[in-house]
């Protein structure tokens, strides 16, 4: 059965509107206490939250949920996404909450919930909470019981796991960096992060108001920070989403650097020091073509899953890989971290900078293939094997392209659309045979 509550990233939508209304949100929180009651006597549970306005009242009702079921809520404050997931983790809490909705606007908000494990909880447990929730009758009671406040140990204790991150080896005293914190969750802790390591930090976006995370910043709006790398010479800059699970770079010279050009550095740096796993690394099959060709020169190979960063975790797991992630700067690094982690993957780098030199040399063969994606509204979703036309049209690409293109169809899981992904050497290959298969698809299933 479909899920009502839960999507790919928690519960998402608008506070004070359903799923995000008190009542839902206190039974969340209840639902959630009484599953971690039937396994420990006493669960404590790590609520964490970003920088908008809505996020105080929501962690206080999910804080109430939780205490009117037996559990003890423990508040991290503003912190980001992997780091309460590193927190429950390594301190032994029976679950973790963060509050927020990533690199949507200050006006969504949502609830992830996640596991002992410092993952997300399997389908079948949020199957249950959500058959909790909705058997549920009537209020939450008061609890009465208030929220242990754990904010300094807990951003300390994860600032240390972070700096413990950094090899030996790496030196980041004098190096000069640019942080744009997106006015979310990362907005206090990366610059003290950088700042603890003797970096020289020029923090942009950092003064969050409840209402200006990710608005003309942060890794979806990366222009300012690149430019001020540039303007003041420093050796890379970063910007973070919201809860900071992502990190988009830009070289000392202004160039930007998504998860492709994270994979590849980092990739090459661990193979450098034996610690990459299988020679492997995993992505995503909206991976460019470029880094899979970059790899494949250094011995390396790229194994491609679905979109969504927890198919990647699933593969990497599923083949014992320890390095993965998605072009938007999702970067997995299951050696130190169980979730995709931004400022994890700032140091990461900057480490790597500090040992092997400037970003711009370290990404100079990467090169990028031109790609093009095409939408393709459909009254139907038969399986695109089943499509005469549009699987003549696929081979004919296929083969015209060759070893140097790559062509991916799928359909949207959300929405009626049929997705047509080419990439080629040149940028003419890529517009024929898009609109050659966009077409097909119309004539086909086109609504």
């Amino acid at each position: 059965m479909a899920k009502q509550l839960f999507g790919t990233d928690g519960i998402r939508g608008v506070p004070g509107e359903y799923p995000l209304d008190d009542a839902t949100l206190a039974r969340v929180g209840a639902a959630l206490g009484e599953y971690l009651l039937s396994l420990l006597a006493r669960p404590r549970v790590l609520i964490g939250r970003d920088t908008r306005e809505s996020g105080p009242h929501i962690a206080g009702i999910i804080a109430n949920g939780l205490a009117s079921a037996g559990a003890e809520p423990v508040s991290a404050g503003v912190l980001t996404t992997p780091g309460v997931a590193w927190l429950v983790d390594h301190e032994e809490f029976a679950a973790g909450v963060v509050i927020s909705a990533s690199h949507n606007p200050y006006h969504d908000n949502g609830v992830k919930l996640i596991s002992a494990s410092g993952m997300k909880f399997p389908d079948a447990v949020e199957d249950e909470l959500e058959e909790h929730v909705f058997s549920s009758s009537g209020p939450v009671a008061r609890s009465g019981a208030a929220m242990v406040n754990a904010e300094k140990k807990m951003h300390d204790d994860y600032l240390a796991g972070l700096r413990g991150a950094v090899p030996a080896e790496a030196k980041l005293a004098g190096l000069k960096v640019v942080l744009d914190c997106g006015n979310g969750a990362a907005s206090e802790l990366a610059p003290q992060l950088f700042r603890s390591l003797g970096a020289e930090v020029k923090a942009i976006h950092d003064a969050p108001n409840g209402r200006n995370i990710n608005a003309g910043c942060g890794s979806l709006h990366p222009e300012q920070m690149r430019k001020l790398v540039v303007g003041t010479g420093a050796a890379f800059g970063v910007a973070f989403d919201g809860d900071a699970d992502r990190a988009i770079f830009s070289t000392g010279s202004g160039k930007l650097v998504n998860g492709d050009g994270v994979l590849l550095v980092a990739g090459r740096y661990l193979k450098s020091v034996g610690k990459l796993k299988g020679d492997v690394i995993v992505g995503t099959t909206m991976a460019n073509l470029g880094l899979e060709h970059a790899l494949a020169k250094s011995g390396l190979k790229l194994v491609r899953t679905t979109v969504g960063d927890r198919y990647v975790l699933e593969e990497m797991q599923r083949i014992g890989a320890n390095l993965g992630g998605e072009q938007s700067g999702h970067i997995l690094f299951l050696d130190d971290a169980t979730t995709g982690d931004g400022m994890l993957t700032a140091v990461k780098m900057a480490s790597v900078i500090s040992i092997m030199g400037p970003l711009d040399e370290l990404v100079a063969d990467l090169k990028v293939f031109p790609q093009r994606i095409v939408n393709v509204r459909v009254r139907q979703k038969p399986p695109l094997n089943l499509l005469p036309d549009v699987s003549r049209m696929l081979v004919e690409a296929e083969q015209a392209l060759g070893a140097s293109g790559r062509v991916v169809l799928r359909y949207s899981g959300t929405e009626p659309l049929a997705r047509v992904m080419v990439e080629a050497e040149r940028e003419e290959d890529v517009e024929r045979w898009t609109d050659s298969l966009a077409e097909a698809l119309k004539a086909s299933i086109g609504a």
